[in-house]
């Protein structure tokens, strides 16, 4: 099959993770150039990365690439993501797609007029999380109606969200929400290791979000849940019929006898050179199986590229830059349109979340025009 061709808008530490998916999946993409603002950054980040760059709008232009991926500071990535869609192209932008209700509603109409535009929403697909959405699609719980997690901050926090709870992008909601600052010890940030027990206030966010479908969802968040050690994930969804605790399913049979199933994934570890902590090894899935009561099991995901040496965020990544590179293509427009719903709901519930924490109120959605049906 013909690579799929593209270009990178931008050349912060983000638009790294483009060029690493790239090389590892040398057989799928090809990265034409990284448009970069200036001829010394430019310059740097072709000797660093081994890639081409160069600071011409024009020369990207000609080279025609199926999609253009624009990974630049969030106040700019609409206004960036509007001028490359205005020049014909399709897009794929970081997340969020604006950081206001007014741009998203611009965005839509100019996806309704013509333009091509995903947003690289990648929590959903993402091993562990993709596996659970599976098994929870088969209806094994019921109908999910409550849900209590802490797995991503603000828009990826939404996505995942909506996936658990299978609740729409049109379903109205009203949230609550409080942020707190507690004492943390330091212990990593994007670039190193901290180990000199430093203390910082950092933020937990809470929020309750109540859907008019009658779902209710309780998101918390800790703005060193990332990276951190001694802070970590979870998920806990209730169904009619049962819940999904982490890596556990409780569900009821046929016959309304309960039963019991884990998650174990097969996980492989990869040591790589770099200065950046964050990047001396990757922890690559190759499957997920569904354990029942400790004998009887079944694959529920494997890794979608194979053993490639990406980490779980590029995996993901890398499977909506093939949804774009084929949208580019003309291909998947109805499941695109679906995507760039989703994904401008998503950023339109961080907002609302944000006016919740800063009023003390309780926040009520409104009717934008990605609702439309």
């Amino acid at each position: 099959m013909e690579k799929y061709r593209f270009i990178i808008v931008g050349s912060g530490w983000r638009s790294l993770y483009f060029v690493r998916i790239a090389k590892a999946l040398e057989d799928k993409f090809e990265l034409c150039a990284m448009l970069c603002r200036t001829e010394e950054k430019a310059e740097r980040m072709a000797k660093e990365n081994d890639i081409y760059t160069t600071t011409s709008i024009e020369e990207c232009k000609a080279m025609k690439p199926d999609f253009v991926v624009v990974v630049v500071n969030k106040d700019s990535i609409a206004d960036v993501s509007k001028e490359w869609m205005g020049y014909g192209f399709t897009v794929l932008c970081e997340t969020p797609a604006a950081l206001n209700t007014q741009t998203l509603n611009e965005l839509w109409q100019m996806h309704k007029a013509g333009g091509r535009l995903m947003v690289a929403e990648q929590y959903i697909y993402y091993p562990t999380y993709r596996a659970q959405l599976s098994i929870l699609r088969k209806g094994v719980i019921g109908e999910p109606t409550f849900l209590n997690f802490s797995l991503a901050h603000e828009y990826h926090g939404a996505s995942l969200m909506r996936a658990y709870l299978n609740t729409s992008a049109s379903v109205p909601f009203t949230v609550s929400a409080k942020t707190y600052a507690f004492p943390t010890v330091e212990t990593m940030n994007r670039y190193e290791k901290i180990t000199d027990g430093r203390v910082a206030d950092k933020k937990r966010t809470v929020a309750t979000f109540e859907f008019a479908n009658g779902k209710v969802a309780v998101y918390d968040f800790d703005s060193e849940q990332y990276r951190s050690p001694i802070r970590d994930n979870y998920v806990k969804l209730q169904g009619v019929r049962g819940e999904m605790k982490d890596s556990t399913f409780l569900w009821l049979d046929e016959a309304n006898e309960p039963q019991k199933s884990v998650l174990l994934g097969k996980v492989r570890r990869v040591t790589k050179e770099s200065d950046n902590p964050n990047l001396r090894y990757v922890c690559e899935c190759e499957e997920i199986r569904m354990v029942h009561d400790g004998e009887e099991d079944v694959i529920v995901y494997e890794a979608p590229f194979g053993i490639r040496e990406m980490s779980n965020d590029e995996t993901a990544i890398a499977q909506v830059m093939v949804k774009a590179a084929e949208y580019g293509r003309g291909q998947g427009c109805e499941e695109a349109e679906c995507a760039l719903r989703d994904a401008l709901q998503d950023a339109y519930m961080a907002i609302i979340m944000k006016q919740a924490v800063e009023t003390g109120e309780n926040i009520s959605s409104e009717v934008q025009s990605w609702h439309e049906i």
